[in-house]
């Protein structure tokens, strides 16, 4: 029977021969992977299919968040396909007039990268092992010695581990799951290194996204506060920006920024939050904008959902600095002699990587169950899901209770103009979900939400604006200083008409509706949006097992928004396929950095 394609079916290559048109599939190759590596085979002359085929996976890779692929591994996409021999594919790539220095494609061991990501792999790694291999910052052993005590008076022995290592060395990654003291510890940091004498250090406070900037900004003051006077006026007030904000975006160059190699950032120290969110190309940008002398702080989770983009940098870093070979450019004794219990730690401290163990936020069930998905233990997490306790439930009772609730105390608050209330009460419960399409994504429980909340309501409809509303900002706006992420709600005016408030550091700020563009309603959310956030209660809506999303990150990720219960709604097969099934990215950064 003759195969019967419809021409118009923009998910076909309709062109594409022999393997590509195989696997030109939704699961495997999309129409427009297959495009560019036939455009690619053009401009170069290539016409082996199988080089077209290694491109054509190259492309899929950063699609799919990595930045380079291993043609020795790419037989588990397609299990049944007639995959080229690997000996004669792997020669052919190899020889191929698209791959080498300055071509389209950079082969390198057993990876295969687009070039692009390969130069700025290579640089991330180049930049970073240059940074380590300076002299040490000069520092006042003995005024560290006393700010270490007087801003760290009880704080645990690997916050103290942090700071110290931050002052003695030029790049620090500092690691943690939510509620480790992360920020706390970023504060006292700072207060650490601005007692330091000479000249009063630059900081810059930064994170991917505003509403992680103003969280970071938020808690560093709040811990600042705590500080004693001459401590407080050293720290100043400080304001966190997003870091396209901090490397001077231009309109329309979204990988090009005013700040790079040529026209370094004037800051002394760089700190940077939510670094797990960083793609490879904005890691790059941020690293080479950096002056060599100035400090760099990258915060963040490690086990956390990687960027949207390609690269899984946080991860990438704290795997390779923990396993690299021989000692850092930290001076060792002094390090030791401030923190003590430095010498029975783990060595990644010697590479600048400090993680963070203790749980301060939360802890029982909601800690052990996060735990048990990071460690991959499906039996284990699936034993705590449902050992009936308070904090974790494994049901979908309770859901629109939750919803409706949460919505309505934020109503009833915005209707007294409350705005500052409003935004609170927003925190009390947020649905999560993997997609934002689908029978299971943001979409459609949306408008199921949308429904509840009208059988809820008594009289007609309010009109788009309707007091309670809660907003979802999707595009920076920077003359309003609204960023793609923060979240809104519409409130009562004095005057009888309505404003949409946003939180900010003094409680919130309110603008007409008329003055926002890029918004849309939020009853619920993606994972990867939440990133980030914290919230009272969580409800988790897991897709179907077979789901590429659905994986141990964003299990993890889900889990840790939650302050004192979590809600995952699905089936036993589709949680414990998210806890077996590591996030796959494919990179050689963490190879690099380990010096393997």
């Amino acid at each position: 029977m003759t195969e019967t394609l419809d021409p118009y079916d923009v998910s076909l290559a309709l062109r594409a021969t022999g393997l590509l048109r195989e696997l030109n599939r939704p699961d495997v190759l999309t129409a427009a992977d297959i495009h560019v590596a036939a455009r690619l085979g053009e401009l170069g002359d290539e016409d082996d299919e199988r080089v077209l085929l290694a491109a054509a996976l190259a492309v899929r890779g950063v699609r799919h968040g990595s930045v380079c692929v291993d043609l020795d591994d790419v037989r588990r996409l397609a299990p049944d396909a007639s995959w080229p021999d690997p000996a004669a594919w792997a020669a052919a790539v190899q020889s191929s007039p698209l791959v080498g220095t300055g071509r389209p494609l950079r082969r390198d061991g057993g990876l295969l990268y687009l070039e692009r990501y390969w130069r700025q792999e290579d640089q991330v790694c180049r930049d970073l092992l240059a940074r380590e291999a300076q002299p040490e910052p000069a520092i006042d052993v003995d005024r560290l010695s006393a700010a270490l005590a007087r801003l760290f008076p009880g704080e645990a022995d690997d916050q103290r581990l942090a700071a110290v290592v931050a002052a003695t060395r030029w790049t620090t990654v500092l690691g943690g799951g939510p509620g480790t003291g992360k920020t706390t510890t970023v504060a006292r940091l700072l207060g650490l290194l601005l007692d330091q004498p000479g000249p009063a250090l630059r900081v810059a406070l930064a994170a991917p996204t505003g509403k992680a900037a103003a969280r970071l900004q938020e808690a560093v003051q709040g811990v600042a506060a705590g500080f004693g006077q001459a401590d407080r006026d050293r720290l100043g007030t400080l304001t966190a920006s997003t870091l396209h904000r901090l490397l001077g975006s231009f309109p329309g160059r979204g990988t090009r920024f005013r700040h790079d190699r040529d026209n370094r950032l004037p800051y002394d120290v760089v700190v940077v939050d939510e670094t797990s969110m960083v793609s490879l190309t904005l890691m790059a940008r941020l690293i080479e904008a950096v002056r060599p002398d100035a400090r760099l702080v990258l915060v963040g989770d490690p086990d956390q959902l990687a960027s949207v983009e390609a690269g899984a940098v946080l991860a990438d870093l704290v795997a390779g600095l923990t396993t690299r070979a021989g000692v850092g450019a930290a001076t060792v004794g002094t390090v030791t002699g401030l923190v003590p219990s430095a010498a029975a730690a783990s060595d990644g401290w010697q590479h600048g990587v400090v993680l963070l163990g203790r749980t301060w936020r939360f802890g029982g069930a909601i800690a052990e169950l996060a735990t048990n998905v990071r460690d991959g233990d499906p039996d284990a997490a699936f034993a705590t899901l449902t050992g009936g306790t308070t904090d974790v439930s494994f049901t979908s009772d309770g859901v629109r209770e939750d919803v409706v609730g949460a919505a309505t105390a934020v109503r009833a608050a915005a209707e007294q103009g409350d705005a500052a209330g409003s935004l609170r009460l927003m925190e009390r419960h947020r649905l999560l979900c993997a997609h934002r399409s689908g029978p299971y994504g943001v979409d459609v429980w949306s408008r199921e939400i949308e429904r509840w909340l009208a059988d809820e309501r008594a009289g007609p409809p309010e009109g788009e604006w309707y007091v309670g509303r809660p907003l979802l900002v999707t595009a920076n706006d920077y003359a309003l200083s609204l960023f793609n992420g923060d979240t809104g709600v519409v409130v009562r005016a004095p005057d009888g008409g309505v404003r949409v408030a946003f939180p900010r550091e003094q409680g919130a700020v309110t603008f007409a509706p008329s003055r926002l563009a890029d918004v849309q309603t939020m009853h619920a959310m993606t994972v990867h949006r939440s990133q980030g956030s914290q919230f009272t209660r969580v409800t988790l809506v897991l897709p179907d097992e077979d789901s590429p999303l659905l994986t141990r990150e964003l299990l993890y990720t889900a889990l840790t928004r939650a302050q004192e219960h979590v809600r995952v709604v699905g089936t036993e097969a589709a949680f414990r396929a998210a806890v077996a099934r590591p996030a796959a990215r494919a990179s050689g950064l963490r190879e690099r950095l380990a010096g393997r």
